[in-house]
């Protein structure tokens, strides 16, 4: 059986939730106002595509290729990065809700996270080196043995990382928030 092959496509306001998804490899194509929502994308490569508006909750990305891929007001709820296909994976999210996603050992290194909600996503033994995190929602957000060295978390607040089980090296926090450093120490700063 043949696989099916999408260049330059712009896919719109389809309810891929209710029609099913044809498997394949999709490049260059753009999917404004779709939903995805709780189907399998299993086995399926996206190559440089965006998607905006789109709602992602809780679909299976089972051996999925996301290549240099872009989510803009996407609604990604409880998406399991992990089980995606790690070769070559490249990730970028601006305003998108990402709560209860998990990137469980994935190596996300550069990966932009801008105005986005990250709350109880799991960065456990992720390697996010040198990512930016501007002005995202971090609260119970998930970091151990998590590889942090040179992320910006500077205009990003509510997060906690223990500096004891995280590699943060010249990593960059800026105040108030950088107290989220501090959290296991339960101390009051005044």
């Amino acid at each position: 059986m043949r696989e099916t092959y999408l260049e330059n496509q712009v896919f719109e306001k389809e309810n891929f939730s209710e029609l099913g998804f044809t498997k394949g490899e999709y490049e260059d194509c753009k999917f404004i106002d779709c939903n995805f929502a709780g189907i399998s994308l299993t086995n399926v490569n996206f190559v440089e595509c965006e998607f905006e508006n789109c709602d992602f909750s809780m679909a299976k990305l089972n051996n999925t290729s996301l290549k240099d891929v872009k989510f803009c007001n996407c609604k990604l709820l409880g998406v399991n990065f992990n089980d995606c296909n790690p070769f070559l994976l490249s990730l970028n999210f601006e305003s998108s809700y990402l709560n209860l996603a998990s990137f469980y050992k994935l190596k996300m290194k550069a990966t932009q996270f801008k105005k986005c909600s990250l709350q109880e996503v799991d960065f456990i033994e992720t390697d996010l080196s040198a990512a930016l995190f501007d002005d995202c929602d971090m609260n119970g957000a998930m970091f151990e043995n998590t590889i942090l060295e040179k992320a910006d978390f500077r205009t990003s607040h509510a997060y906690s990382i223990d500096p004891e089980i995280n590699k943060i090296k010249k990593a960059k926090f800026s105040m108030p928030d950088v107290i989220g450093l501090l959290g296991k120490y339960d101390i009051k700063i005044i």
